[in-house]
């Protein structure tokens, strides 16, 4: 590819969105897998403000996870933290954010990067069918495993690629168990967010779920 075939191509964008609550290593390692096999020019990481599937559950103030993203892509220049969804009065939509970023930049190629478990409800997000003309969607497949859609997927029109994504059995459910045992999770969320959750005093007290 010459240099001028290069800066005619449309910017690629990788989308990660979620609660992050806390982030951890597994969500850095989705978004590195996606940036190198999507050849993407970058990732822009979303922490959610009221998401609607965490309706009836206490997060950890925003600002805090905001700093816990920051922390966790430290040093890697295409890894951007975007606070819009903080932002945003009421519940969280992802096709809300997903059309602000279309009309910010018409020309990019978006690629929404999802896990197993969040493609798997995707037909219960709002306006879901929108949201598939709008993005090419990005997905972990775990233990060499082809990502499971929900059934109603295929009857609609959809863009689709695999994640080859290392086996890594994080999640954020456990880390907030783990912190209220008080155990060390430096291994699962790096050194600088471990530190940043115990200067803080995070997810102490509370029932984990």
């Amino acid at each position: 590819m010459t240099p001028g075939q290069v800066a005619c191509r449309s910017a690629r964008i990788g989308l990660l969105g979620g609660s992050f609550d806390p982030p951890h290593l597994a969500h850095l390692s989705l978004a590195q897998t996606a940036l190198h096999s999507l050849q993407l020019d970058e990732v822009r990481w979303l922490p959610a403000g009221q998401p609607w599937q965490k309706a009836g559950r206490e997060m950890a103030p925003g600002v805090h996870r905001a700093a816990m993203v920051r922390l966790l892509i430290s040093g890697e220049p295409h890894f951007h933290l975007d606070e819009r969804e903080l932002h945003r009065p009421g519940a969280t939509y992802t096709v809300d954010t997903v059309r602000e970023f279309r009309a910010q930049q018409p020309q990019a190629e978006f690629f929404l990067i999802l896990g197993q478990d969040q493609f798997g409800r995707l037909d219960t997000w709002r306006d879901w069918q929108g949201l598939l003309a709008d993005v090419t969607l990005a997905v972990a497949a775990r233990g060499g495993q082809r990502p499971a859609p929900p059934a109603v997927l295929s009857k609609h029109p959809h863009r689709l690629e695999v994640l080859p994504l290392p086996d890594m059995p994080v999640s954020s459910t456990a880390l907030r168990r783990a912190l209220a045992r008080g155990d060390d999770v430096s291994p699962m969320v790096g050194e600088a967010v471990a530190g940043y959750i115990a200067q803080h005093y995070l997810y102490r007290g509370q029932t984990p779920t």
